[in-house]
């Protein structure tokens, strides 16, 4: 009895052998971690602001751009043909982002953009995540914040400023 327990042991462990070690599983952790918090301040903005696509939407699409980057690096593939990898996230969560807009009867009314060009970038700072380059996603991060916080308030003064300067 106790080799059965012995064997299935080791089958189990060998069925998780792609992570050899601690420091392998530690690299994994923090990279799907720091993609998943990263998508889901980005995803926060998009609900505050009353979007379709939220915090669980980012931050699945941040984590899963993450892990095909971290899968890949896995297996071995080299850096050359990561580009590979790399496209097909891109096409994917374009099409992804694709589904959010929505074109109304008007030539002029299109809606979802934004939220599809977010989930894009979310997508790109997942990879960046799990490529182990997190400058630059948390920089990536803070300046889609940017975008989306600051630049319509910045519309918003310069459009009052215009009505203003008009009724006078």
């Amino acid at each position: 009895m106790a080799d059965l327990w012995q064997e299935i042991a080791s089958t189990v462990a060998s069925e998780f052998s792609d992570v050899p070690d601690a420091a392998q599983a530690t690299r994994i952790v923090v990279r799907l971690a720091m993609a998943a918090l990263l998508g889901g301040l980005l995803g926060w903005e998009r609900e505050h602001a009353g979007k379709a696509a939220g915090v669980r939407t980012h931050m699945l699409v941040a984590m899963g751009a993450a892990l095909f980057v971290l899968v890949a690096q896995q297996a071995g593939i080299e850096a050359a043909d990561n580009s590979r990898v790399l496209q097909g996230i891109i096409a994917g969560v374009g099409f992804l982002g694709a589904g959010t807009i929505l074109k109304g009867d008007a030539e002029s009314q299109v809606k979802g953009l934004t939220t599809a060009a977010g989930i894009w970038l979310t997508a790109a700072i997942g990879v960046a995540a799990g490529l182990g380059r997190e400058a630059t996603a948390v920089l990536s991060t803070v300046l889609a914040l940017v975008v989306l916080w600051a630049i319509p308030m910045l519309h918003d003064k310069v459009s009052r400023n215009a009505a203003n300067h008009k009724a006078d």
